[in-house]
């Protein structure tokens, strides 16, 4: 195994960067980072149209929610590898496809965290806040939604880590990320596919272990922070 990573090390963290494109661990950061960047905004209007109360716009939020989660991941990375280039008459490469598709997908998944957090909130603080003549919007804006998204900063982490082991899927469609890498190790090895592979699950545990340790020292941090003030 050791061998394999003095050899190989460069691929299993850039790709073929810089004679060629960029791949490895830092492609697969940058694709959980962007998906969970672009996600997140969107997460948080499905999630305020969930609890909205306006009816269509409810009914319209939920019914996108349970369709994307509804189907596997790697379903929503083949229609959007074939539907995304004939709406736009371009050809797509796979990075935007796999981004495209990871977008959807924790959108509808971080959604119903954070719908989970609103309505953890007592009613009365709502209800408080109308009777002084607050509106309905800047409510959720300025009262409901900052307790709302500390309190779900646990599960929010864990969809954080699942979106890093999710890009893995890319591998399908030739993303050049950390899994496709390892493959491209294995086919160049041959005869060690258990010590590549054994390297490609050590490193997607210290990633995911380091990630949601750190996460976690985040949150303890705010929720200091907030006992405190």
């Amino acid at each position: 195994m050791l061998e394999v990573i003095a050899q190989y090390w460069p691929t299993f963290l850039v790709g073929q960067y810089p004679n060629g494109p960029l791949g490895g661990l830092a492609l697969t950061l940058i694709l959980a980072m962007c998906g969970l960047a672009l996600s997140l905004p969107l997460a948080l209007l499905i999630a305020l149209a969930r609890v909205s109360p306006i009816s269509w716009l409810r009914r319209a939020s939920a019914v996108l929610v349970n369709v994307v989660r509804g189907m596997p991941l790697l379903m929503l990375i083949f229609w959007a590898y074939f539907v995304i280039p004939k709406l736009t008459g371009e050809v797509v490469s796979g990075f935007w496809t796999l981004l495209c598709a990871l977008v959807l997908y924790e959108s509808a998944y971080l959604s119903e965290v954070i719908r989970s957090g609103i309505e953890a909130i007592p009613r009365g603080q709502t209800e408080a806040s109308r009777s002084l003549g607050v509106g309905y919007w800047t409510t959720m804006r300025k009262v409901v939604l900052p307790q709302a998204l500390v309190n779900v900063l646990p599960s929010m982490t864990s969809q954080f880590v699942s979106t890093i082991k999710e890009t893995s899927l890319g591998y399908v469609i030739s993303v050049n990320e950390l899994t496709f890498a390892a493959n491209q190790v294995n086919n160049l090895v041959l005869t060690k596919p258990l010590q590549v592979f054994g390297i490609l699950a050590i490193m997607y545990f210290l990633l995911c272990f380091s990630l949601s340790r750190g996460m976690n020292w985040v949150d303890r941090r705010v929720r200091r922070a907030r006992a405190m003030a």
